[in-house]
């Protein structure tokens, strides 16, 4: 004759009690983890995937995230760094670049950046990601920062011969080239920094006088009287260069660019205001970032293109 076995103690033996441990196990039952084959659904995917299948609610519930907190290091890398000098842009692309990796510059004024796509579409059509990413956003030195805001700009004469004075190491000599390709331009002549100073020297000299008289010179040249207020002077000439060479580094830790600007001043009554208008300027910052993308195409190897790459796109031009 068979034996009874005992429950043991610690087990519940109200009826309520042993109907919630039956639910329980009705509902663990009802739960199931599925592999999912992946065959035929395109590249990219694993052999198959696990779901947690409710058989009374018909319910499909993805494990994906469950399975991600345990992972201990990411599946891939992403994500953007951002670097602040053209050699570290270099460097950093040279640690991560794989076979498929590519450089996307946007050359055109304000937005001048350099993208390092790290993992970008292969060559054999194979897609990628494209989520890791260098990014280089052309850093503007003060001084190119200055010349830009006051292009076009009219100052009072003590101010206009104050900010020559201050920016007087951003000016240069113009080469043999340029001397005719600009005088030729602009049917004037082409000052040197020698040229500036004097001038700007000379226009604190006559701070509150007046104009008596402006003329041309053949030498391309133009010339302005002053004269004394109040006083019958004979009046002392100012001879003006019409253009003049600004040497200044654009980007910080970059080469220096070199942009012609035109000397131009206006009679206001017998008051003058006076400027400079800097000659097509932001052509000569792109060239220097295509001279730039160069650099970076020599020194990591890779392949580069002017423009946003897709993901840039969605995202607006990252």
């Amino acid at each position: 004759m068979a034996q009874r076995s005992e429950l043991p103690d610690d087990l519940p033996k109200t009826a309520s009690a042993v109907e919630a441990i039956a639910d329980l196990a009705r509902k663990a039952a009802e739960a199931q983890v599925l592999s999912i084959p992946t065959g035929g659904l395109g590249d990219g995917l694993p052999p198959a995937v696990p779901v947690l299948f409710n058989s009374r609610s018909g319910a499909v519930v993805s494990l994906k995230s469950s399975i991600e907190e345990f992972r201990q290091q990411p599946h891939a890398r992403q994500g953007v760094a951002t670097v602040t000098t053209l050699a570290s842009f270099i460097e950093l692309m040279n640690r991560h670049k794989g076979d498929d990796s590519a450089i996307f510059a946007q050359t055109k004024w304000p937005n001048l950046k350099l993208t390092g796509v790290v993992d970008y579409h292969g060559l054999n059509h194979e897609p990628a990601h494209g989520r890791h990413r260098v990014r280089y956003q052309f850093p503007i030195t003060d001084e190119m920062t200055a010349w830009i805001a006051n292009s076009g700009m009219a100052m009072p004469q003590a101010e206009f011969a104050a900010f020559l004075e201050e920016h007087a190491a951003e000016l240069a000599s113009p080469f043999e080239g340029e001397s005719q390709e600009y005088e030729l331009l602009f049917k004037e002549k082409v000052g040197s920094p020698t040229d500036i100073i004097s001038l700007s020297r000379e226009l604190e000299i006559f701070v509150g006088q007046k104009v008596k008289n402006k003329t041309r010179l053949q030498s391309g040249e133009q010339s302005i009287e002053f004269v004394e207020e109040h006083t019958d002077a004979k009046g002392k000439k100012v001879v003006i260069p019409g253009a003049f060479i600004v040497s200044v580094q654009a980007f910080v830790d970059g080469e220096k660019v070199r942009i012609p600007a035109r000397l131009r001043y206006r009679v206001k009554g017998s008051d003058i205001l006076w400027f400079y208008q800097l000659y097509r300027w932001e052509f000569w910052l792109r060239e220097q970032v295509q001279n730039d993308l160069e650099k970076v195409v020599g020194g990591t190897g890779l392949p580069a293109f002017e423009g946003v790459d897709e993901a840039g796109n969605r995202e607006g031009g990252l």
